[in-house]
C-alpha cells in the first residue's frame, strides 16, 4: 500500500466525521511535507528484525557523568568510547531538550538541546558511534513552553494544542499514574480554563484530537532523524487520547496514533525503531506490538518487579509462571528487557501476577533497604503504591530477612537473567557500576525518583572503577565480561527460541536455541541464598553433543550427574 493511502487510513480512523475527504487529503500532504516524504513511497515490510545478539542498550541522562569545564554530553561520549566501547550498541539519552521539571520530561522547547548539556552536534557525534535512542515526549509539554503561553493568549501555534475537557466530561473511570489533581485551572485571555494534566501541573497534556498537534510531532521526528536518532521512545504514550466515560488509557485511538507515527518514521528511515513506554499491566502492555504494525519493541515492565521479588524471596514461582504465559515476539518485534531505570520499580505491571501479600512483603523489604514508595490515585478516589524508588544494588542488598553478604552476587545474577532472556537487554548506566541510593539528592530535590539519579564526577567514577577492591570495579568488570559472552552466542539473538524450564522454586531456568538450531543454551540460575543441586538429566541434553558452561568453562560429562550451584550462581550450558 502506497504511503498516501496508508496515511489516509490512519487519519480516517482517528478523525472520522471531523473533516471531509478533501480536508483529510490536505492533512496527508502536510504530514508528508513535515517529514520530507514523497507521496508514492512504500513503507518497508513489517517483519524485519532490526537487532541481533550483539545489541545491548544503555539508558542514561546526558549529565549523569560530569567534569569541570566540559559539556556533559561530551564527557559521556568520552566515557562510553573509552570505558564501555562496543559492550553497548544502543544509547538512550533521556530527554535532552530544555525543560522545567521532572528531570527533562516537561519539555520547554523540542527544537533545541539543553545548553547545559551541549548542542545538536554532540547528539550527532554520539549517533556516529552508537545507535541513538531519544524520547518523543508526546503526551505533554511544559506549562511554560511557548506553545502553552500561546494557549493562554489565544495565539498560534498553541492556541488549540492542549486538552480542555467539556463541562459534562465523565471522569469516573480515568486511570491515573499520580495523586496530583487531574485538572489545572489556568488564566487565559479568554478567562479561566481547566487543562488536563496527567502527571503534574507543569506537564500539560496535548489534544491529539487536533491533527495540527500530530503535524508538530512529525516535524520533531524529522529533526531528530536529521540529528542521527534511530530509535524513538514514545514516552507515556498510553495516555494520549481522552474520551469521556473511559479510562483514558490504552484507547483504540492511541494505538492508531502509534501506527501513524511508525508509518512516518520508518518511511523516512527504514532501519528506525519505535519503542513504546507503557507502564501498565502486562496484558495491556503486550497489545502495543499490534500485528507487528505498532511498536517494534515494548518495555518488558513486568520483569523488574518479578525478578526483584524472586531474588529477595528465594522463589521463582511467580517469575516462572509469568514467563510461561509470555508469547514469543514475532519477527519484526522484540522485548526491551530492563531491570533498572531512571524511574522506579513499577508495581502496576505485576497487577494480577503477584498476590497482595507478596507485593506487600516486597514493598516493605525494599523500604527497609532505603526505598521510597510513590503512589497513584485510583478511580475510586483512593491511592495505591505505583512504584518503589530505589537503586537496584540497594534493592538487592538482602532478602526478606534483611541485608546479607550476597548483595553483589545477587545483583550480578539479576543481570545474567536479563542478558539471557528473549529480547534486547538494557542497562541503566548506574547499574554498570552498582551505584547506591542517593539520599542527598532526594533531600535536595524533594523528589523520590532522585534516589536513583546520581550524578558522578568523572574523576571520582574513574578512581572507583580503577580500584580493584571497590564494588564498583568488580561489578563493572563482571558485567562487561557477561555482556561479551552474550554477544558471541547466536542462541541469545533477541528472537531466538525460548522455553521455560521446571527446576523447582529455588532454581530458575530457560532454554534458548538459535534460528539455525545449531546452538542451544540452558540458562540456570540459583535465585536463593543457599547452595542448590541441579540434576543434569533434568535438562535433557542431547548426548551426542559436547556441553560446557560458558561462564566458568566447566565441561559436563557422564561422571557428573549433578551440578552444585552456589547462592546466586548462573550456568549458561551450551553445546557450542
Amino acid at each position: 500500500m502506497a504511503l498516501t493511502d496508508r496515511l489516509r487510513e490512519h487519519l480516517q480512523a482517528l478523525y472520522s466525521g471531523t473533516f471531509t475527504a478533501s480536508e483529510r487529503d490536505v492533512w496527508v500532504t502536510r504530514l508528508l511535507a513535515a517529514v520530507g516524504l514523497s507521496a508514492d513511497q512504500n513503507p518497508p515490510p513489517p517483519h524485519r528484525n532490526l537487532w541481533g545478539e550483539s545489541d545491548i542498550a544503555l539508558i542514561t541522562y546526558g549529565d549523569s557523568i560530569q567534569a569541570p569545564d566540559q559539556m556533559p554530553l561530551a564527557v559521556l561520549h568520552g566515557f562510553l568510547t573509552q570505558q564501555v566501547g562496543s559492550a553497548v550498541s544502543w544509547v538512550h539519552i533521556l530527554p535532552f531538550h530544555p525543560w522545567t521539571s521532572d528531570d527533562g520530561f516537561a519539555v520547554l522547547d523540542y527544537s533545541s538541546v539543553n545548553e547545559a548539556l551541549g548542542d545538536w552536534s554532540d547528539i550527532t557525534r554520539l549517533a556516529v558511534d552508537y545507535r541513538m535512542m531519544a524520547d518523543l515526549v508526546l503526551n505533554h509539554c511544559s506549562s511554560r513552553s511557548r506553545w502553552f503561553e500561546n494557549f493562554r493568549r489565544g495565539a498560534h501555534p498553541g492556541a488549540d494544542y492542549f486538552y480542555v475537557p467539556d463541562a459534562d466530561f465523565d471522569f469516573s473511570r480515568v486511570v491515573r499514574p499520580r495523586t496530583s489533581p487531574l485538572l489545572e485551572t489556568v488564566k487565559t485571555d479568554a478567562g479561566e480554563r481547566s487543562v488536563w494534566c496527567t502527571f503534574s501541573a507543569d506537564q500539560v497534556d496535548f489534544d491529539f484530537g487536533n491533527p495540527a498537534v500530530v503535524e508538530e510531532f512529525a516535524k520533531i521526528i524529522r529533526q531528530l532523524l536529521d540529528a542521527g536518532v534511530r530509535i524513538f521512545r514514545l514516552d507515556a504514550v498510553a495516555f494520549l487520547w481522552k474520551l469521556s466515560g473511559t479510562p483514558c488509557i490504552n484507547l483504540p485511538q492511541t494505538h492508531e496514533l502509534i501506527r501513524l507515527f511508525r508509518t512516518l518514521i520508518e518511511c523516512a528511515q527504514p532501519d528506525a525503531i519505535v519503542l513504546t513506554e507503557t507502564n501498565v499491566p502486562n496484558t495491556e502492555n503486550l497489545s502495543y506490538f499490534g500485528n507487528a504494525n505498532e511498536a517494534h519493541a515494548i518495555y518488558n515492565f513486568s520483569l523488574p518487579p518479578l525478578l526483584v521479588h524472586s531474588l529477595i524471596s528465594g522463589t521463582s514461582r511467580y517469575l516462572r509462571r509469568w514467563m510461561m504465559r509470555m508469547p514469543p515476539a514475532q519477527d519484526g518485534t522484540t522485548y526491551f528487557n530492563f531491570i533498572a531505570s531512571h524511574d522506579g520499580i513499577g508495581l502496576r505491571p505485576v497487577e494480577g501476577l503477584l498476590s497482595e501479600a507478596d507485593l506487600s512483603s516486597m514493598i516493605s523489604t525494599l523500604e527497609g533497604f532505603g526505598g521510597l514508595v510513590s503512589r497513584r490515585q485510583t478511580p475510586e478516589g483512593g491511592s495505591r503504591p505505583y512504584e518503589v524508588n530505589i537503586a537496584l544494588f540497594d534493592a538487592l542488598q538482602g532478602t526478606t530477612r534483611g541485608p546479607d553478604q550476597w548483595a553483589a552476587a545477587r545483583f550480578i545474577c539479576a543481570h545474567t537473567v536479563m542478558l539471557g532472556l528473549e529480547g534486547v537487554p538494557a542497562f541503566y548506566l548506574h547499574s554498570l557500576f552498582g551505584t547506591r541510593n542517593d539520599l542527598e539528592r532526594v533531600k535536595h530535590t524533594s523528589q523520590n525518583r532522585a534516589i536513583n539519579r546520581h550524578q558522578w564526577q568523572l574523576s571520582e567514577l574513574s578512581a572507583a572503577l580503577e580500584d580493584q577492591q571497590s564494588t564498583h570495579h568488580q561489578v563493572f568488570v563482571a558485567l562487561k565480561r557477561l555482556i561479551r559472552l552474550r554477544q558471541e552466542q547466536p542462541a541469545f539473538h533477541p528472537n531466538a527460541t525460548q522455553y521455560t524450564l521446571h527446576l523447582g522454586d529455588a532454581l530458575f531456568g530457560f532454554w534458548r536455541q538459535s534460528a539455525d538450531r545449531r546452538q542451544s543454551i540452558f540458562c540456570v540460575y540459583n535465585i536463593s541464598d543457599q547452595p542448590q543441586t541441579l540434576a543434569v538429566q533434568a535438562l535433557n541434553l542431547i548426548v551426542t553433543d559436547s556441553w560446557h558452561d560458558l561462564i566458568t568453562g566447566m565441561t559436563l560429562d557422564d561422571l557428573n550427574p549433578t551440578l552444585e550451584l552456589e547462592p546466586y550462581q548462573t550456568l549458561w550450558i551450551s553445546n557450542r
